[in-house]
């Protein structure tokens, strides 16, 4: 018996619900309707039945009777991918399998540093383990009180940590995996050193649930720093604040844990919208940068590096650069309004109206020209649109969002995404960038991989898809 066009025969939903029991197999509108749309209400899908199986026996019988029977199946973690990877199609022919009930941490080792989790733990609950246990688990995200580690993996989530402690791929060192056949791909290894064959778990690690189901992973922790120091500068222009990126990191070196680039528009949003906001410095700039040092050995440390970095720069200065201003946190609070600040960004863009956003990476030497190029194409695209832009400019991503004019039509402006997006991502591709730096492809960006990279590089993805998914019934349609 197999998945019809017409939907999935209604004998077939009960032998899927029967591997996970009624009642954590959902079927009513009610309780499918929050698996079935995303939070930005840029896709919504439909599916008979949402799978919640508590164990990796159960994702493996699921499987084997999916391939049996042809029946696509769309792995889910917490919901908060932003370009529509954890969604089904409006078909109704597929079935979501939710990992959040696979929610352990197995084991937490000090020793090795390293933390083997299950695919439904939050990231928040590991970073909160991990400081338990004097460690740090660095991966960090504006929705790391949602979203879950294995979504975190599938989409080689990146964040804020990313220029000290590299992404998600970066952080994991194994994986446990259910294929579409129902085998299970035990690769649960604490080892920073292993060169037997082909290194099969980073073919899973963003793939975004495409040639299989990640149910657990070895991630590494580290040792927590004993100091912490922020600030909050404000920088004429993109210029001035790689010129800054490259003294500070010079100075501090490995200890600079953060540099986020901010835009003053982007941050009179946040002020607009956010209740609590409040301006880190007496005026405003052009451009901001969030600064972070991080010491393993001692507050004052931490606090005395960015301080120096910091005074140099003043001192350096000069008509080039001209003038800028740093307010240093003085105390944990004033830390964590500071990251506040930085974190609610696409919250507050969300208030100001229909936005086109991009998600992209350049060389960092190459963001100056990319800004500056970008603001010429958006303006040409849609005239008098606003220009959100902040990121991560230390490793090169940025988050280029562009809100609808002021007094616009919201889905009139909508109706440019792809004029936009050609405009901004020409010049990312130009410049030897990426149009997708750590929010995957997923059904957003599919179409422009296709149509921009490499043949030869889309035809080793379509072998390894069907390697791995001859089928086909692995989350379909998303990437190739």
């Amino acid at each position: 018996m197999e998945a019809s066009g017409q939907g999935i025969d209604a004998a077939l939903l009960d032998r899927f619900a029967a591997i996970v029991g009624e009642a954590h197999a959902l079927r009513s509108d009610a309780d499918i309707a929050p698996y079935v749309s995303e939070r930005r209400g840029l896709y919504s899908g439909r599916t008979p039945l949402v799978l919640r199986p508590g164990s990796v026996d159960e994702i493996s019988r699921i499987m084997r009777l999916a391939t049996e029977t042809r029946t696509p199946i769309v792995p889910q973690g917490g919901n908060t991918g932003l370009v529509g990877g954890q969604m089904p199609d409006g078909s109704g022919r597929e079935i979501v399998l939710s990992l959040s009930r696979l929610n352990r941490i197995r084991e937490l080792d000090v020793q090795s540093n390293t933390v083997t989790v299950e695919a439904g733990v939050v990231l928040q609950t590991l970073r909160d383990a991990a400081d338990a246990a004097d460690r740090l688990f660095p991966l960090s995200l504006g929705s790391q009180g949602s979203c879950q580690i294995g979504g975190n993996l599938s989409s080689n989530a990146g964040g804020t940590g990313v220029l000290a402690y590299g992404n998600a791929r970066d952080l994991c060192l194994g994986v446990e995996v259910v294929l579409p056949t129902g085998e299970v791909f035990d690769d649960l290894r604490k080892l920073k050193k292993d060169n037997t064959g082909y290194d099969l778990k980073n073919l899973f690690v963003g793939a975004e649930g495409t040639l299989g189901i990640i149910t657990a992973a070895v991630l590494k922790l580290y040792p927590k720093p004993k100091g912490r120091a922020v600030a909050w500068v404000g920088v004429e222009s993109p210029e001035a604040a790689l010129w800054l990126y490259g003294l500070v990191a010079d100075h501090a070196g490995t200890d600079l844990t953060a540099f986020e680039l901010v835009s003053e528009r982007t941050l009179d949003f946040v002020l607009r919208h956010i209740p609590g906001s409040v301006a880190p410095l007496d005026g405003p700039f052009p451009w901001n940068v969030l600064v972070e040092v991080s010491s393993a050995r001692s507050e004052e440390d931490a606090r005395n590096l960015l301080e120096d970095a910091l005074e140099n720069a003043i001192l350096g200065s000069g008509d080039d650069i001209a003038h800028i201003n740093a307010v240093f946190a003085s105390s944990l609070a004033q830390s964590d309004a500071f990251w506040r600040l930085r974190e609610s960004m696409s919250d507050a863009q969300r208030l100001e109206g229909a936005s086109i956003k991009h998600d992209i990476s350049v060389p960092v030497a190459a963001i100056p020209e990319f800004i500056e190029r970008a603001a010429i194409a958006v303006e040409a695209v849609s005239p008098g649109a606003r220009l959100v832009c902040f990121g991560h400019m230390g490793d090169g991503n940025l988050h280029y969002n562009i809100s609808q004019p002021v007094g616009a039509d919201g889905a009139a402006f909508l109706g440019l995404y792809r004029a936009m997006n050609k405009a901004v991502h020409d010049i990312v591709r130009d410049l030897g960038g990426s149009f997708s730096a750590e929010h995957g492809i997923g059904r957003l960006k599919r179409d422009e991989l296709l149509a921009t990279a490499p043949p030869v590089a889309i035809d080793l993805m379509r072998r390894v898809k069907a390697a791995f998914d001859p089928a086909g019934i692995m989350n379909p349609g998303k990437i190739i």
